[in-house]
């Protein structure tokens, strides 16, 4: 029995355990730099995109291992929009507001495809990326469209202002503001969990141990914590890491505590079996690219706000990156199985391998082939655990 819970334990946080070890090393490899400030603040502002399609495409996986190879090509067209809308004098939000709406009606297209007339996601996606990156071509004409708006580069994490000032005042160089909102993040963390695990047991489910419930919690708040202290000490909060935040709790709302999130898990683990229990398994498709295109043209908005403009390469290899960063964050590669936690393991450890490597002065390519051998070892440990369970 022992035995079991460790192997239990160990499968359940492997990608954490890997993510510390590869932390060490870059700290040791790196002398340090990979903890500064500055380069903590770079590695959430440089993978915002990655956490948001991350998200949206774990929906995608969730129903059997599917994924959408278009998400890159609809950033860079969403972008392409929004950056014209600006250039020419439109309200700033509602050029937001459009690429919302773009990448929504974008991800409802690709979406009816593939639920309704029953066209492989692959395929479908396929073809999105080929149409929607020959449209963001012919949107900007081949040319970069550059961003002057500086309440969107403030608000969406372009410049050097995209920032949440210190509320406290004292001009010193500690944003005070920052670290008291990360302790006041922790504290709710841990409450919040101490308290639905007190529900769950009053209600007579099976919990963890008290013992390692605190131990837990103690790591994830001294993280946070350290997270919140450490970007005090470069300018606070980027603005970005709000709409990654926000992007991660609305999803993992909806992936644990909705019936939409339950259908998705259920047509991933055996669409058959949820078909004859009463459910329109079309419906997790469509909801599940659906979202895919809401984020992605949120991902639009972030990347052309940090990198003030638009242009036609943007976008290239962000599926990539967000697939990555599902399965290497515990997503199934057969489906019915992952979460956004996952998905948040598995960014970070592709933005630390990023920053760790680029620090290093590795070639790019080098990294590419890390990348690439991280992601292999993660499905094969995956096909490896399905194989015991049959």
């Amino acid at each position: 029995m022992k035995s079991v819970k460790l192997s239990a334990l160990l499968k359940k946080y492997v990608m954490v355990i890997a993510l510390v070890l590869v932390i060490i090393f870059f700290t040791i490899t790196t002398g340090g730099k990979i903890l500064y400030a500055q380069n903590i603040n770079n590695l959430i502002s440089q993978n915002a995109y990655v956490f948001v399609l991350a998200t949206g495409m774990l929906l995608c996986i969730l129903t059997g291992g599917n994924i959408d190879l278009a998400c890159g090509s609809v950033v860079c067209f969403t972008g392409a929009i929004g950056a014209l809308m600006m250039k020419n004098g439109i309200n700033m939000w509602l050029a937001v507001l459009v690429m919302l709406l773009i990448g929504t009606l974008v991800g409802a297209w690709q979406g009816f495809w593939i639920a309704f007339i029953k066209v492989p996601p692959f395929i479908t996606t396929l073809a999105g990326m080929y149409a929607f990156r020959g449209l963001s071509n012919v949107v900007l004409e081949g040319f970069a469209v550059g961003i002057s708006n500086e309440t969107f580069l403030k608000i969406f994490g372009g410049g050097a202002d995209c920032y949440i000032p210190d509320f406290l005042g004292g001009g010193g160089e500690v944003n005070k503001f920052c670290i008291v909102v990360g302790v006041i993040i922790a504290a709710v963390i841990a409450v919040a969990t101490l308290i639905t695990r007190a529900r769950a047991k009053s209600n007579g489910y099976n919990v963890d141990p008290l013992g390692g419930v605190i131990v837990k919690l103690v790591i994830i708040c001294a993280v946070i914590v350290w997270l919140f202290y450490t970007l005090a000490h470069y300018k606070g909060i980027p603005t970005a890491l709000i709409w990654i935040a926000l992007v991660l709790l609305i999803y993992n709302y909806i992936t644990m505590n909705t019936r939409m999130g339950r259908y998705l898990y259920a047509v991933g683990s055996n669409e058959k079996a949820t078909q004859l229990s009463g459910v329109d398994s079309r419906m997790p498709y469509m909801f599940a690219y659906t979202n895919m295109g809401l984020l992605s043209g949120l991902a639009g908005i972030l990347t052309i706000a940090r990198l003030t403009q638009a242009q036609p390469t943007f976008g290239q290899g962000y599926e990539m990156d967000a697939i990555a960063a599902c399965f290497i964050g515990g997503a199934s590669a057969y489906g019915g199985e992952g979460n956004i936690f996952g998905v948040i393991i598995g960014a970070v450890l592709m933005g630390v391998i990023n920053q760790g490597m680029s620090i290093m002065g590795i070639e790019a390519n080098y990294q590419k082939v890390v990348k690439g051998l991280v992601l292999l070892v993660s499905i094969i440990f995956d096909v490896m655990s399905n194989k015991k369970k049959s």
